[in-house]
């Protein structure tokens, strides 16, 4: 590659970088699975990369991306549209619509979320991770624990709840709630 080549490419890659948890994001809201959001986020990169140079401000990258990627993920569900578990296009617009509207808000809750989860201690952390592993049964989660489903739903649940309130906290600090 050329010096030139080189530097935008060094400059996609920055500005996809940076908000591609939040296109995955919002592209998991349209589509029914991850496997999906992420077959619907390489289509969403290829554009993007190959479509920089329309980009007239690159500050506008974000808002940009983010209509390729609602694009993307209508086409990808037009596609399956017979699949009976797809939703209408018009609801699938207001889904997207709403999504655009407070990914901001949405981003900062799941980083809040993510600096709480690593506030947990071991122990717990591996009892959330556990009860979230792709499959993963509570029932069989509890007996290789040594306890009752009833007491590691209760478990869980604590969990949760201090998860939420923790959130919460890091939400106000910021001046988001």
């Amino acid at each position: 590659m050329t010096p030139a080549e080189n530097a935008k490419h060094d400059q996609f890659l920055r500005l996809y970088v940076s908000q591609e948890e939040a296109l995955l994001g919002f592209v998991r809201t349209l589509v029914p699975s991850r496997e999906d959001a992420r077959e619907v986020m390489q289509e969403v990169a290829v554009v993007l990369w190959q479509r920089l140079g329309d980009l007239d401000d690159l500050a506008n990258f974000r808002p940009w991306a983010f209509g390729v990627a609602r694009f993307k993920a209508m086409a990808w569900l037009r596609d399956r549209s017979r699949d009976r578990l797809v939703f209408d296009e018009d609801v699938l617009a207001l889904l997207a619509d709403e999504v655009t509207e407070h990914v901001d808000t949405y981003e900062a809750e799941r980083r809040a979320l993510e600096s709480c989860v690593e506030k947990l201690n071991p122990a717990q952390r591996k009892l959330l991770d556990a009860a979230y592993a792709p499959g993963a049964r509570i029932d069989a989660l509890a007996a290789e624990a040594g306890r009752s489903p009833m007491s590691f739903y209760k478990a869980l649940h604590r969990i949760r709840l201090a998860l939420m309130n923790c959130t919460q906290r890091v939400l106000a600090q910021e001046g988001l709630s």
